[in-house]
């Protein structure tokens, strides 16, 4: 595989685009397969047709490969959520491929669908009062409507989960800078993280997450969560034989970043170099001199992260046998 091709991958820019007769011909072939997946209140057609809505309105997924586009249509219609309707979940692509990530209005369908307990997930402006407490009693108390809707106004998001015959609730609640703060952890997509276009929906859902890990789950509920931490990583998912599995970045693309590495390096000592920083060229450098200057570079990297790990190594008491 070339690098033009590595990049095409990392960056979703595919030469050909998938048409949407292509997806529909595809789709149709599968049909029967999908009909035996699908739970008794979707069927194949519907699935179908919201499969090519999507796709239709979505340049990114047109890029997309019609495997992939199919196992998340299967994805979805295993965990019983239809893709695009009322916040329920979402095709989202990573590159080439495409994965069904779930909504938090999904999440909550699939937690009540299971019997075993209900939850809830909300907002709060910054002109609302509310009363929390924590302890040997919990209880969330938000004294006042609002007429705000601008997402820059939020101060708060939160989730609550009643667990049936519990006799307290399962509370979580987010300051906005919290949330800020795990999303710059855990994102490795950039400004292309659906946080970016719709912060209400990222709000709600990161506590929410939090709460069902307190619920008891239904393997539906525990798949759910899990694509939805592995799309927040920026990877790929489907449910293979009941569980999630997580797709492999391609061959040369790293998995955590999905920059493309210039050589496969150990991850104990792999040094990320930015490779999109413009430097001038003189006058009569060739590739070779890019080549051995990129090697020189990698090697001063790689020197000064060990000499860090031998220093670090003495402050906490270690051998640093000089």
């Amino acid at each position: 595989m070339s690098t033009a091709d590595l990049k095409a991958v990392a960056t979703g820019q595919e030469k050909q685009k998938l048409s949407v007769a292509g997806l529909s011909n595809f789709m149709d072939k599968l049909k029967p397969q999908m009909a035996l997946a699908l739970p008794k209140h979707l069927t194949a057609d519907r699935m179908t047709r919201l499969a090519l809505t999507a796709f239709s309105t979505s340049e990114a997924l047109q890029r997309c490969t019609t495997k992939s586009i199919a196992a998340s249509i299967m994805t979805a219609g295993q965990l019983g959520l239809e893709p695009g309707v009322n916040g329920a979940g979402f095709l989202v692509p990573y590159g080439t491929t495409c994965t069904f990530v779930p909504g938090w209005k999904g999440l909550v369908d699939l937690v009540s669908r299971s019997g075993r307990g209900t939850v809830f997930t909300g907002v709060i402006f910054k002109d609302q009062e509310y009363t929390f407490i924590d302890g040997a009693k919990r209880d969330l108390i938000i004294h006042n409507e609002t007429d705000l809707d601008d997402p820059e106004d939020i101060t708060h998001a939160y989730a609550i989960g009643w667990v049936k015959d519990a006799t307290m609730p399962i509370i979580e609640l987010w300051r906005v800078s919290k949330l800020k703060k795990h999303r710059d952890k855990y994102n490795k997509q950039g400004v292309k993280h659906y946080s970016f276009s719709d912060w209400e929906m990222y709000c709600r859902k990161i506590p929410l997450l939090q709460v069902i890990k307190y619920m008891p789950c239904s393997i539906e509920v525990a798949n759910a969560v899990a694509l939805s931490e592995a799309a927040d990583r920026g990877r790929g998912a489907t449910i293979e034989g009941g569980f999630v599995v997580e797709e492999d970045a391609p061959e040369g693309v790293d998995k955590q970043t999905g920059e493309i590495t210039h050589q496969q390096l150990d991850h104990k000592q792999h040094a990320t170099i930015q490779q999109h920083t413009a430097v001038p060229k003189a006058a009569g450098v060739t590739q070779d001199d890019d080549e051995r200057a990129y090697q020189q570079a990698l090697a001063e990297s790689m020197a000064k992260e060990s000499q860090a790990e031998q220093k670090n190594l003495r402050q906490r008491g270690g051998l640093g046998l000089e």
